[in-house]
């Protein structure tokens, strides 16, 4: 599923809920069904800073697809970076990179979060996009994608 498809089906999600309590509490369940982070991710280095909460990202490219794997020590942040698993995770790194992340923002999602979780938003989307492309630029340029 492409990314466009991807984000559309996740707005049209959030859309359903008449208030933000119940939109938090979905974000929430989101986060609660991210697989456990791997150990090997769990590192100083793929601790995010500039976050309220504790938040690993590890990547890694697989045949080609940038996969990532996340966690955090709260609830919320878990399930915001579980929005971003759910929207890039098994594209290219490029897919990554080329990605309008923008298009969140019409959920009216940064809005609604204090402003220390919604800087975690932005810097969250910002690592992911730095890791993606890490990856791209160590594959080469032989890759036209």
């Amino acid at each position: 599923m492409s990314y466009d498809e991807r984000i559309k089906e996740l707005l049209e999600e959030l859309a359903v809920f008449d208030d933000w309590t119940e939109r938090y509490e979905y974000i929430i369940s989101l986060g609660r069904q991210l697989p456990q982070l791997p150990e090997r991710y769990r590192t100083e280095e793929n601790l995010i800073r500039g976050c309220q909460s504790r938040v690993w990202v590890g990547t890694e490219l697989r045949e080609n697809l940038f996969i990532i794997y996340a966690d955090s020590d709260s609830l919320i942040t878990k399930g915001l970076i579980a929005i971003f698993i759910r929207l890039l995770s098994g594209l290219t790194p490029q897919e990554v990179l080329d990605a309008d992340l923008r298009r969140l923002d019409t959920s009216g999602l940064k809005e609604h979060l204090a402003s220390t979780r919604a800087n975690a938003l932005t810097t969250m989307a910002e690592t992911i996009r730095q890791k993606a492309g890490v990856c791209l630029n160590a594959r080469g340029p032989e890759s036209g994608n």
